[in-house]
């Protein structure tokens, strides 16, 4: 199994485009065959800060999810700047 963990700073004045987009992602990345969990949570106390948590089958089907429409989409929107800061791990689960 492969997780993806990504922290998201956005710009506060965009978090409802932010949410828009992101929901969509999540909702349609869920269908993909390989992957087994894509959820986006919010912090409590910095409303602006998200986290991806996502989990796949193995890194080919990490791969193939950064090929679908959804996620062309994701990274077309996401470049228009509504992401100030990103931090990201991606990799095998080890424990």
């Amino acid at each position: 199994m492969v997780n993806v963990i990504v922290i998201l700073e956005i710009d506060p004045a965009r978090v409802d485009e932010f949410l828009e987009v992101i929901t969509h992602n999540a909702a349609e990345s869920v269908r993909e065959p390989g992957c087994l969990r894509f959820e986006v949570s919010r912090q409590f106390e910095k409303e602006n800060l998200f986290a991806l948590s996502e989990s796949y089958v193995d890194q080919a089907a990490m791969e193939a999810h950064y090929q679908t429409p959804h996620f062309a989409m994701w990274k077309e929107k996401s470049a228009t700047g509504f992401v100030l800061n990103r931090w990201s791990v991606k990799g095998p689960v080890l424990a």
